[in-house]
């Protein structure tokens, strides 16, 4: 039986997408299967209509302990080989209490992986629906972000030093691109894997003679899924796609909840998670404020490569019907699905609530004296003199800077003064100037801008 659970899964995994793949979530899905197959059947005139709605009221009873012991087919299917097998022995009892005859019908011409597929992928179905929502609600956290804050200066880090300024917006619209790519191809996963699997023993539907045809599309227009031209029983390609897709949606959350966590150290200070009783506080130390969502974002973010991994090497399947591969997706997806939807559940609350400490943004911007725009003095220098020259300049002034504690333009300044033939290259309205990172950054503004142009775009 597919269950998620444990006292620290909950702090990783999304509780709605772990009920969902729980054994009484996943038992509900192949009882929709089984009552949707009824249906479809008698639709097409191969059961009575009588035994339909007799299986279709059965799986459909409000409790599921009335009419299966949940215990007794997860201990029979460590012989079975699935949890189908004992699945449909207990369905069929429970129908023959209520309509002997109907019970005759039960899982007519199915076979044990077209109901477990089919009930995976209604599964995926709400689970790409509740994580499309939630990527609705960390996109506009970002748009927020990035139009409150497309002209907040900050320090652009490479190597995890000081590099240039940039704009905290400008790292917000890179966030809501990537979420938007990550929506894209989440819509499109869905989209490809929502498709029914409906083959019979050997994906020939042979058991159900000419009539196969009818009842394949009748049971997908009931389920609400596609009829493929041909059942996929051993091709996981759809599935892995979608996994994969959602190992890249969980790195990218790692990769914000990284920013976030870095730009949140005491020493830097320049964001903070929301807080609230209970929230990040230490066992130890009361001072304590820590970045609980960013820890349980990356954690998810580390764990679930592997997981896809899983799924890759889950794809060399025999024949018509695998040995292990198949099995080896039935707890590896879910785990994927509810880590994933865990992690952005972290993320929409964290953005919702990121507390932008744009005061420390500037004193951090200001930590180097001006180093950090030792690239706008060389570049305005090197027109003049030439780049290697300039380069050579404003290095030796940013290492005495450093040596004497004073600010870059005062270095530069004095460089200059020292050779007849560079003192009046810059003025000191060209150093004054040249000294404001305002003036040095770019096209950030218009990153912001484009960005949110297009997403208002897309999601209008």
């Amino acid at each position: 039986m597919t269950t998620l659970s444990g006292l620290t899964e909950q702090i990783y995994s999304d509780r709605d997408i772990m009920g969902l793949f729980s054994g009484p979530g996943t038992i509900r899905r192949m009882l929709a299967v089984e009552a949707a197959l009824a249906r479809a059947q008698a639709h097409c005139g191969v059961i009575p209509d009588h035994a339909a709605r007799s299986i279709h009221d059965v799986c459909h009873a409000e409790d599921i302990d009335a009419i299966l012991d949940l215990e007794a087919i997860a201990t029979a299917s460590m012989l079975a080989g699935n949890i189908a097998i004992p699945f449909v022995k207990q369905l069929t009892a429970a129908v023959r209490r209520v309509d002997p005859e109907a019970a005759r019908f039960v899982h007519w011409g199915a076979t044990s992986q077209d109901v477990l597929d089919t009930a995976l992928v209604l599964q995926l179905q709400q689970v790409a629906a509740q994580l499309d929502q939630d990527l609705d609600a960390a996109q506009r956290a970002c748009a927020r972000l990035t139009a409150a804050h497309r002209d907040t200066i900050m320090v652009g880090r490479t190597w995890l030093q000081h590099a240039l300024p940039t704009t905290f917006g400008v790292k917000t619209a890179g966030w809501l691109e990537a979420l938007a790519r990550a929506q894209r191809r989440l819509r499109h996963d869905a989209e490809q894997a929502a498709l029914l699997q409906f083959g019979g023993a050997a994906g020939t539907l042979a058991s159900l003679g000419d009539a196969a045809p009818a009842i394949a599309g009748a049971l997908a227009k009931e389920l609400g899924l596609a009829l493929p031209n041909m059942p996929w029983h051993a091709h996981r390609d759809r599935l892995a796609d979608m996994a994969a897709t959602l190992g890249v949606l969980t790195g990218t959350l790692g990769k914000i909840a990284r920013d976030v966590s870095l730009m949140a150290q005491t020493e830097i200070a320049e964001l903070a998670e929301p807080s609230g009783p209970g929230r990040g506080g230490s066992s130890t130390m009361p001072h304590k404020r820590n970045p609980v969502s960013s820890a349980a974002i990356l954690a998810a973010a580390t764990r679930v490569p592997p997981l896809v991994s899983t799924m890759l090497s889950a794809m060399v399947q025999e024949h018509e019907r695998a040995l292990g591969g198949w099995q080896a997706e039935w707890d590896v997806l879910p785990q994927i699905c509810a880590l994933t939807g865990g992690a952005l559940r972290h993320m929409v609350g964290m953005l919702d609530g990121l507390e932008v400490h744009a005061a420390n943004m500037a004193r951090n911007v200001d930590a180097t004296n001006g180093l950090i725009l030792a690239e706008a003095y060389a570049l305005a220098l090197g027109a003049r003199i030439g780049r290697m020259e300039a380069h050579e300049l404003i290095e030796q002034a940013s290492q005495e800077a450093v040596r004497r504690n004073c600010s870059l333009k005062a270095g530069v300044r004095e460089a200059l003064a020292k050779h007849e033939a560079t003192r009046d290259l810059l003025g000191d309205h060209d150093l004054d100037r040249l000294g404001d990172p305002a003036n040095y950054l770019g096209e950030a503004q218009s990153i912001c801008d484009r960005v949110l142009a297009s997403w208002a775009g897309s999601s209008s």
